[in-house]
């Protein structure tokens, strides 16, 4: 008769446990179930920021970025392919939350979108063929057939160089496939994503010439008075003070990461 009796004590008190369990779980919602749905446009031909693997996955350092900074922020990433002069108007109409794809921050850009503090240094560069040793810098480049990406600041540099035949591009392999045809004698474009594909053995026969052209910074870009830009900044900022940015950065470039400014402001008028 004991023995029956502490069967149902014992059964009892597994389902008061039980039920607690359950209780609990209510009163405190998983962090999954808690984490807030941000759309992320991007441009997966920025290699190496932004790559589209066979099997169709992101990766690259804004894919690891954003991955990341969506954890500490509370955030689930669902990434959008989208071209990459398609990403302002995008955001205009708030078909997305935001958008990362090595988006400069810009003076004009920010009089239509808004920007979270700057994530990367960076820099436009001039790219020729091997063999070319006319083109050394700013001045060689007048006169001469130049590609660009299609809403890029590379594109709003060269429209600044002088006589200039200028051909724009939807994405980098098509513009560097052009300079190796010989179609067009210098390509103006981010150093970075260049001097990553020269080393990785994806643009043979192309080199990188003189200093950078620019200064740049980029962002992670929102549509104006995003109610998620204020966790967006959190998040990089806990990124750059716990080293999570530095291993992110020297995975994909092999360097020690510059010094960013706390604001976008800061990183205007270079």
């Amino acid at each position: 008769m004991k023995s029956i009796n502490l069967k149902w004590q014992q059964l009892i008190l597994g389902l008061g446990c039980l039920l607690l369990i359950i209780a609990c779980k209510s009163f405190y919602p998983t962090t999954n179930s808690d984490a807030k749905l941000l759309k992320v446009a991007t441009d997966p031909t920025f290699v190496p920021f932004e790559i589209q693997t066979a099997s169709g996955n992101f990766e690259g350092f804004d894919i690891d970025l954003m991955n990341v900074l969506a954890k500490v922020a509370g955030f689930v990433v669902q990434f959008e392919s989208l071209p990459f002069d398609g990403m302002i108007s995008t955001l205009q109409a708030k078909r997305v939350d935001a958008a990362i794809s090595g988006i400069t921050i810009t003076p004009e850009r920010l009089k239509t979108i808004a920007f979270s503090r700057p994530y990367f240094k960076a820099g436009l560069a001039i790219a020729v063929r091997e063999d070319n040793q006319n083109i050394k810098d700013f001045k060689s480049l007048q006169g001469k057939k130049i590609a660009v990406q299609i809403g890029s600041t590379g594109a709003d540099f060269a429209k600044t160089i002088p006589n200039a035949k200028i051909s724009t591009f939807n994405s980098g392999p098509e513009f560097f496939q052009d300079l190796l045809n010989g179609n067009v004698d210098a390509v103006v474009s981010d150093a970075f994503a260049t001097l990553y594909a020269i080393k990785n053995g994806k643009l043979k026969g192309i080199k990188v010439v003189a200093n950078l052209l620019t200064q740049e910074y980029y962002g992670i870009a929102t549509p104006k008075n995003s109610p998620h830009l204020d966790a967006i900044n959190k998040g990089i900022e806990t990124l750059l003070s716990n080293g999570t940015y530095k291993q992110i950065y020297q995975k994909w470039f092999n360097a020690e990461p510059p010094q960013l400014p706390d604001s976008w402001a800061l990183g205007i008028g270079h």
